[in-house]
């Protein structure tokens, strides 16, 4: 190997990749590479940016704790409406194919205006979101290492560690994260089926109720808008499927695939385990626990109890891991995000840069490290707390601004396809997506009116977390009008870059 192996490349800002190379075939400079990810790689970074164990072990009591019983059912509801938005966002992704997935989606739905402003609002959203992670794993892992290993560091010290691991990940060929991730989600997936068992075999302490799949307790309980906020929070990162459209093989099959599958899964998944712990504490039992002080840790508690301390020791462990594949998804997601506009010149041409061995997206990857460790850092120096104050901040801002961009994408699809049906039938392309737009439109407004569940704030601040998104997006429409009319032909080639061939619409 030599020195300038790994040395990133110039974008290649001139030719547009409508030559672009297919199956395995090595990128061009500035390009991503082709042909690395298969519909299993792609569903492992989809489910693990969800993070089920840690939507179990912490928003499933959460839920329980204010909207009641109905959290299983609630949280079903979402799946479907996500799956009806899936379908026409997946059919799109066969003719527009971009690593800014929203920013594509909407400039061709909506406009280019609009797409912009949108692709300010979703990296204004992963990025919150990333920095928000390293705040939850340097949150845990200081008490579960202290605890269980005897290893007691500040929070910030396995906080820059993740950043450090993830850095690395990110830097090289994107199938090596999808590896990591496909063992770390097996073993989340693994303990939390050890804990279904456990609770099948041991009854609980109430006779198994369907309560909690009672469209009274999941639509008309008195606090029914924070069961969808929890809801539609758990599913966060499904739609980075089409971000990776440019490294999938057959991404016309793989993509649509994945998103389809990943989402039957996580609601099927959710829907499940939220009902096990029914099962484990007591249809009454669960949200009685769930209002006690002792709800943050029920889960774990539980599963030591039913199947064995070793079981709540695993689990353990495996919240911190569930939070770095987290991450480690996300970090992936954003710096596509950032690599396309910097393709595009919205951004600095500098994260269009790859790697010339991996073409991973090297600039975009390691400024968003670069990012993230000063995030860190400032909490350090300040004196922030890792979870109250930097972790749930951040998170709380990222929820609303990714929800709101998938909001604007759902409307973006029912409007490219009312033009244009472009062979799909009428199901797929008009009714799915105007009840997945309906649904998801709702979700934000449920997410914004009831912000106080995510932030667990209140007073202005709250306000105050919601501003970036309306600002964003108006900043990025105003840029959009200003490239318009100032640098026509700038404006006439954005999402232009990556061309689909015509055989795919």
């Amino acid at each position: 190997m030599t020195a300038s192996s790994d040395s990133p490349t110039p974008a290649a800002t001139a030719t547009p990749a409508a030559a672009a190379p297919t199956g395995t075939d090595p990128a061009p400079a500035g390009a991503l590479a082709t042909g690395r990810l298969g519909t299993w790689d792609i569903i492992f970074f989809v489910v693990s940016a969800a993070a089920p164990l840690t939507v179990v072990v912490s928003g499933a009591m959460t839920s329980f704790r204010m909207g009641g019983v109905g959290a299983p059912g609630a949280i079903l509801f979402c799946a479907v409406v996500l799956i009806f938005f899936a379908l026409g966002f997946t059919a799109m992704s066969k003719s527009v194919r971009n690593a800014g997935a929203f920013y594509a989606y909407v400039s061709r739905g909506l406009g280019k205006p609009l797409g912009i402003g949108v692709s300010s609002v979703t990296v204004f959203a992963y990025i919150s979101l990333v920095i928000s992670f390293y705040g939850f794993i340097g949150f845990f892992a200081q008490f579960t290492f202290a605890e269980l290993l005897g290893i007691d560091l500040p929070w910030g010290v396995w906080s820059l560690i993740a950043v450090g691991i993830v850095a690395f990940l990110g830097y090289r060929s994107i199938d090596v994260g999808a590896r990591v991730l496909a063992v770390l989600l097996t073993l989340e997936v693994g303990i939390l089926l050890v804990l279904a068992i456990a609770a099948i075999a041991d009854g609980g302490p109430e006779p198994w109720s369907l309560a909690g799949f009672d469209p009274q307790n999941v639509f008309f309980a008195p606090a029914a808008g924070a069961l969808f906020v929890i809801g539609f929070g758990a599913y966060l990162g499904f739609e980075s499927t089409a971000i990776y459209a440019e490294e999938a093989k057959r991404p016309e099959r793989t993509i649509p695939r994945a998103t389809i599958i990943a989402v039957i899964f996580l609601g099927v998944f959710y829907a499940f385990t939220f009902w096990i712990l029914t099962v484990a504490f007591g249809a009454d039992g669960v949200v009685e626990l769930a209002r006690s002080d002792a709800f943050e840790t029920a889960v774990i508690e539980g599963t030591g109890r039913l199947a064995g301390a070793w079981a709540g020791f695993v689990m353990k462990i495996l919240i911190v891991t569930s939070f770095f594949a987290c991450v480690l998804s996300f970090h992936n997601a954003c710096t596509r995000y950032l690599f396309s506009l910097g393709r595009e010149g919205l951004l600095p041409a500098a994260l269009a840069r790859t790697s010339r061995r991996s073409q991973a997206p090297a600039v975009a990857s390691l400024t968003l490290s670069a990012f993230s460790a000063l995030g860190v850092l400032v909490a350090i120096l300040v004196g922030a707390d890792p979870f109250l104050g930097l972790a749930l901040w951040t998170y709380a801002t990222g929820v609303q601004g990714l929800v709101f961009a998938q909001a604007l994408t759902a409307v973006a699809v029912v409007w490219y396809f009312a033009r244009d049906r472009r062979g799909h039938g009428v199901f797929r392309v008009v009714i799915a997506p105007i009840i997945g737009a309906i649904g998801l439109i709702s979700g934000y407004v449920l997410i914004i009116t009831n912000f106080e569940v995510v932030t667990g704030l209140e007073g202005p601040i709250n306000q105050i977390l919601l501003l970036p998104t309306p600002i964003l997006l108006i900043g990025g429409v105003i840029v959009g009008l200003v490239l318009r009319a100032r640098r026509p032909r700038h404006y006439a080639g954005l999402t232009e870059s990556v061309r689909v061939p015509d055989a795919l619409g």
